[in-house]
């Protein structure tokens, strides 16, 4: 039976979500954090140790500026209202990715709940915030070219964003789209993948306790017989 450590997420159909219900993406968006909550309870309960949530890509940028300052006030109600909840429950939070683009308010915030939280070993959610899998190769080797050391797997992987993080079990895709779109491209490299047809905001804990329990069914090989 396979044990399940990190489960990795693309949370798609927000958008498509709230237009199709209410007319409304910035509708979809809240709702698609209601999915978000059930799915940590979910991941606690089944001791999951870390939980990577593909929030903000850097492809994002190119949606109406409305639409991406709608979000970034949505993290930042996020944050505000849950911080106790995740010192309470013994959760860690770990952004990957590049901040630095991020209103000055939301980035102090983040920092804030990331260093509130460091010593919290319960679970670990990482959320990928200005992310882009392709950038994160790059910095990695331009860090490893910094620091004149060899090329090698070991030193790619110890100056990815996820160094001391273990790859994902499984990748979970939601929205009826089947593709990576520069996600985790290194690290996914032996994860099961589970694209399911609902969008996010439909996505609830039966249908994830479905894929913990398929996973556990699956003998992985990693290229052995």
């Amino acid at each position: 039976m396979s044990e399940i450590s990190h489960v990795a997420i693309i949370m798609d159909g927000n958008g498509r979500w709230g237009l199709k219900k209410y007319k409304s993406r910035k509708f979809g968006h809240q709702k698609g954090i209601e999915a978000v909550e059930k799915i940590i309870e979910a991941s606690i309960k089944s001791k999951i140790k870390y939980l990577t949530l593909y929030t903000f890509s850097t492809e994002n940028w190119k949606r109406p500026k409305y639409e991406v300052n709608f979000l970034f006030k949505l993290l930042s109600e996020y944050l505000k209202k849950n911080l106790d909840i995740l010192l309470k429950n013994n959760l860690k939070l770990k952004i990957l990715g590049d901040i630095n683009k991020f209103p000055r308010q939301l980035k102090n915030s983040l920092s804030k709940a990331m260093k509130l939280t460091s010593k919290n070993k319960k679970l670990q959610i990482n959320l990928a915030l200005n992310y882009g899998s392709k950038d994160e190769i790059v910095n990695s080797f331009k860090i490893i070219q910094k620091k004149k050391i060899a090329i090698n797997i070991n030193n790619i992987e110890k100056n990815l964003y996820t160094q001391n993080i273990p790859d994902p079990d499984i990748l979970i895709r939601t929205g009826n789209t089947n593709r990576l779109s520069n996600f985790l491209l290194w690290q996914l490299s032996y994860s099961e993948i589970f694209f399911v047809k609902k969008l996010w905001p439909d996505f609830n804990k039966k249908d994830y306790y479905k894929i913990l329990k398929n996973y556990k069914k699956i003998k992985r090989k990693f290229g052995n017989i």
